[in-house]
Parts: structure tokens; sequence; C-alpha cells
């Protein structure tokens, strides 16, 4: 039986983009030794896309709104790209300490992580 799932991020700087998703998150985290931070993640949902090129794997996090979660970023110090619209959501992107950026948006469809809306 599938308990959950965990995301990988490869980085330059892996101690500090750990410290930075742990204190950006607010989750639980945990030490799996040696000083290597796990970070639990929210509820999270996966998506396939079809491809004509070679297959890869992306990560998003999810906000209710992008404007108010980029002002609060900002207002943290943390870089930011700026919000795109693509239909299906608005798009940006968090710089990571470690010279990464990890995608964020606000989808415009429904999501597998809530109830449905009436």
């Amino acid at each position: 039986m599938i308990t959950g799932a965990h995301a990988i991020l490869y980085s330059a700087d892996a101690e500090a983009d750990r410290a930075f998703l742990r204190d950006l998150l607010d989750t639980r985290s945990v030490d799996a030794g040696g000083g290597w931070l796990i970070i639990g993640l929210p509820p999270a949902e996966v998506a396939v896309h079809p491809t004509d090129g070679q297959p890869e794997h992306e990560l998003y996090l999810m906000c209710d709104d992008v404007d108010a979660t980029v002002a609060d970023l900002r207002a943290r110090g943390v870089g930011v790209d700026p919000v795109t619209d693509q239909g299906w959501g608005r798009l940006t992107a968090i710089h990571l300490p470690g010279g990464g950026r990890l995608g964020l948006y606000e989808p415009r469809h429904p999501v597998a992580t809530a109830p449905p809306r009436p």
C-alpha cells in the first residue's frame, strides 16, 4: 500500500535550501540522521502531462492567492519571479538560496487536495 510521496530537490547549497523550506513550509520536519533534514509537505496531488520529448518531472507548491503569497514572500526577503497567467492557473517561482527555483501557483482548476466546492 502506498502511504505517501517523497520529492527530491537537488541543490548547490542543500543545507541552506533545507533550512529555507523548513521555515517557508512551517510543517513537521525530521532529522533522518547526521543533520539530514526531511521536511513534511502540505497535502499534495500528482498530474501526468503528455510530452513528445524526454519525460521529466516538476514540483510546484500551490496557494489560494498567489498575489498575497508573493507579497508575503517578498516582505520576508525571498526572491520571486513575476506572476504569469497560464489559463489553468497563475504561476511564479520562488528563488531558493542554493540557486534553484521552485514553482508556485494558484490553480484555477479543481484540486484533488480539497473537497469539491459547492
